[in-house]
């Protein structure tokens, strides 16, 4: 009995180092494995043993993650205060990199993102910001992206969700707008004014020269007003017009 048992336990012991040593990592999973302290390899996906007690494994998602960047406090190029937040896309390309290179990868980028969005912010006045947001984005992703490639991250996208303003400023660009609109009304009605005096300057110069046009423009105009029969009106008659009518009936009566 006693030679039994000293051939089970150890086959047990063996039994339960081997399911302790056998590691099973998804598709999207690596495993950075060290041997006695030391980088050995990086193994994954599939069926991976680890040595218990002289390797250990350390495991890495590689698929895209989806980091929210808090709201941080920007004060642009023309001294206007915003909060501004945004989301980082990004995913582990070297997971020997990820692991060795920086002691938190996620919390990592999550900083450098902070400091690189207000910084990038901060060098563009507040319309920029509003206007030239895919531009913006893509500045801040190829800055991450440069400073996190020695961590074995690659920056995929970033996107700026919200542009937050004070109730002040809301009202001071309100305004703003206001005054700008005005402006465009008082420089479109100048300019109406501007293309009615000429067109009127040129049919008065017209006019001028054709005197037979200018007295059957006159008549044109009191035939439009005799037409309203609700009131009376009193025209005075230029001489002129007087004058050419009576020539024309002495001529019709001398034929």
């Amino acid at each position: 009995m006693f030679d039994l048992q000293l051939v089970y336990i150890p086959l047990l012991l063996l039994v339960l180092i081997l399911f302790a040593s056998i590691k099973i990592l998804r598709e999207y999973e690596r495993g950075v494995i060290f041997l006695l302290g030391r980088f050995w390899k990086v193994k994954g996906p599939g069926l991976v043993v680890v040595i218990p007690g002289i390797q250990q494994m350390v495991k890495v998602d590689l698929r895209v993650v989806t980091m929210d960047v808090p709201p941080q406090d920007v004060i642009s190029r023309d001294n206007v205060s915003v909060q501004v937040n945004a989301i980082v896309f990004f995913r582990v390309v070297d997971p020997e990199k990820a692991i060795i290179q920086v002691e938190n990868f996620l919390m990592a980028t999550s900083q450098l993102a902070q400091t690189t969005l207000r910084a990038v912010l901060g060098k563009h006045e507040l319309d920029e910001m509003l206007i030239e947001r895919e531009r913006l984005n893509l500045d801040v992703q190829n800055i991450l992206d440069a400073q996190t490639d020695s961590w074995g991250i690659k920056v995929t996208n970033v996107e700026i969700k919200h542009i937050d303003l004070n109730e002040n400023m809301i009202r001071a660009i309100a305004r703003q707008a206001e005054a700008e609109r005005e402006r465009r009304a008082k420089v479109i009605h100048a300019e109406g004014e501007k293309q009615a005096a000429q067109t009127l300057m040129e049919a008065a110069e017209i006019l001028s020269t054709q005197p037979a046009a200018m007295q059957l423009r006159y008549l044109q105009t009191l035939t439009q007003v005799a037409g309203d029969k609700s009131s009376t009106l009193v025209f005075p008659v230029p001489v002129d017009l007087i004058g050419s009518l009576m020539g024309r009936g002495e001529k019709n009566t001398a034929k």
